[in-house]
């Protein structure tokens, strides 16, 4: 399966959906790296990211957490699945980074958050 990158907006969220396996040797993690750059760079403040990463688009997804966060944005996670879902638990950051398996509900979780861009 291909990696393929869908970006969409839902009023002031923007939604990362991530279809395909992001893999440490095939050039996904900098795509999503490269992705996930450009929309902060843009100014996006709140985002939405569905994705089955391997570890390297874990610690992506990570680091793309903090950045948001020090420019007062935040990033979220829509149903974590498998091998993303174990890493994401083992190292505990399903305690800092909020997931949902519903996506009404996760934008929902955006509503009241002020975000200066």
């Amino acid at each position: 399966m291909s990696f393929n990158v869908s970006i969409r907006e839902s009023r002031d969220v923007t939604i990362m959906d991530l279809r395909g396996k992001s893999t440490i040797g095939g050039g996904e993690s900098e795509l999503l790296s490269g992705h996930l750059q450009e929309l902060v760079a843009k100014g996006v403040r709140k985002l939405l990211l569905k994705a089955q990463v391997d570890s390297s688009g874990v610690s992506i997804i990570a680091e793309t957490y903090v950045n948001l966060k020090r420019q007062g944005g935040r990033l979220k996670l829509l149903c974590p699945r498998g091998r993303v879902l174990q890493v994401l638990t083992v190292f505990r950051l399903l305690d800092v980074i909020e997931s949902f398996e519903d996506e009404g509900k996760a934008l929902a979780s955006f509503q009241h958050l002020v975000c200066i861009r």
